[in-house]
C-alpha cells in the first residue's frame, strides 16, 4: 500500500509538507500546482513552490516529492515538464482535479475533463518530453458537472502515458461536499492497467476500512484528513498492517506546529505569517480540543511576538526569527 499527502494549492507548501512528512506514514508527496500557460517557466518559479528540488526533491525526512504541473497547451507542458526534469522533478503529476473557478475560467483542473481528447494529448506529449525514467502521473476528479465521463478521461490519460492515477472521488461541482463516490474508483481501476489511487473524504481509520471495502484501493491520497490529523497516515499504516497505534497526543502534536509557525516566520512577511498558522490550526480543531482553545486565543491576533508567547515556542529558536 502507498499512501500520498495531497497537492493542495494554497495549503500544503513546502512548509506543511515538511512537518507532515516528519510524523510518518507518508511515502510520497506532491508540490501545490504550478501554472504553466503559453511559455517556459524561469527556474525561480519552480524553486519558489519546489524548493525541495535543491535537495534531491526529499522533505528533510527523506519523502520523494513530485512535480505537479497545470494547464491546457500540450507542447508548454511538455517543455515545461522536460525543464522540470532538468532540475530534478523525479517524477511529473499533472492536475486534472482543480475545481477553482479562476483555475477552471483559464481552462486549467477539472474544466478539462470535458475534453477527453485534450486530456490525451497532453500526457501523450508531457510523456515524450521527459526522460523514460521519470514517470508521468495524474490527478482527475470524476468529471465536471456529471461522472458520466469518468471512464473516458481515465482511458485517455492512461493510454497518454500516464504511470499512475489518482481519482478524487468527486465532480468538480461536487466540491469538496461529502460524500465521495468511492465506487467510481472501482469502475475507473476496471478499465485502465495502471495503479488507482483513491482520494476524498478519508477523516480516519474507519473511513479507509470504508474506502478500501467500496473502492478496491490499495493505495490512497490523503489531503484535508490528514492536515487535519497528521499521523493519520501513519495510522493507516500500522491499521494496514495488523497493528493499534496510539494517537499523537497534543503535547506530541505541539513541538511540531510551534516548528511551522517559525518556519512561516522565516519565510512571510509578518502580516501573512499569522494567517498561515490560523489556516492548519483551524483544520486541528476538528480533531484536537487543545487546538479549538488555542483557535480562540489567536483568532484575532496578528502580532507575531504576542503569537510566540502564546504558542509558548522555544526562545532561542524565536530569536532566530527576530
Amino acid at each position: 500500500m502507498q499512501i500520498a499527502l495531497a497537492p493542495m494549492e494554497g495549503l500544503v507548501d513546502e512548509i506543511l509538507r515538511d512537518v507532515l512528512t516528519r510524523v510518518g506514514g507518508i511515502d510520497w508527496c506532491v508540490t501545490e500546482f504550478i501554472r504553466v500557460s503559453d511559455r517556459l517557466l524561469p527556474e525561480a518559479a519552480y524553486r519558489k513552490l519546489a524548493p525541495e528540488l535543491g535537495d534531491g526533491a526529499r522533505t528533510r525526512a527523506g519523502t520523494p516529492m513530485r512535480v505537479q504541473l497545470l494547464g491546457s497547451d500540450p507542447a508548454c507542458l511538455a517543455d515545461n515538464a522536460a525543464f522540470a526534469c532538468a532540475l530534478g522533478a523525479p517524477v511529473i503529476d499533472l492536475n486534472f482535479g482543480c475545481p477553482a473557478k479562476t483555475v477552471n475560467k483559464s481552462r486549467g483542473g477539472a474544466v478539462l475533463l470535458k475534453e477527453p481528447e485534450l486530456l490525451h494529448a497532453i500526457v501523450r506529449e508531457v510523456r515524450r518530453a521527459v526522460p523514460a525514467q521519470i514517470p508521468v502521473t495524474a490527478k482527475m476528479r470524476l468529471g465536471f458537472d456529471s461522472p458520466d465521463g469518468a471512464l473516458d478521461c481515465a482511458r485517455a490519460l492512461a493510454e497518454g502515458g500516464a504511470a499512475q492515477l489518482v481519482v478524487h472521488a468527486r465532480t468538480k461541482v461536487d466540491g469538496y461536499k461529502p460524500p465521495a463516490h468511492w465506487e467510481w474508483v472501482a469502475r475507473v481501476q476496471e478499465v485502465v492497467r495502471v495503479p488507482v489511487y483513491a482520494n476524498g473524504e478519508i477523516w480516519t481509520v474507519d473511513d479507509w476500512r470504508r474506502c478500501r471495502e467500496v473502492s478496491g484501493a490499495e493505495d490512497i491520497m490523503l489531503g484535508r484528513g490528514l492536515v487535519s490529523r497528521p499521523d493519520l497516515a501513519r495510522q493507516i499504516a500500522a491499521a494496514r498492517a495488523g497493528r493499534e497505534i496510539a494517537p499523537m497526543s497534543w503535547g506530541e502534536l505541539l513541538p511540531l506546529l510551534q516548528d511551522f509557525w517559525l518556519q512561516a516566520r522565516r519565510k512571510l512577511a509578518p502580516r501573512y505569517a499569522p494567517g498561515r498558522l490560523k489556516q492548519w490550526l483551524a483544520m486541528l480543531t476538528r480533531s484536537y480540543p487543545e487546538a479549538v482553545a488555542l483557535f480562540a486565543e489567536l483568532r484575532r491576533e496578528n502580532d507575531c511576538q504576542r503569537i510566540d508567547l502564546l504558542l509558548g515556542a522555544p526562545e532561542a529558536t524565536l530569536a532566530e526569527t527576530a
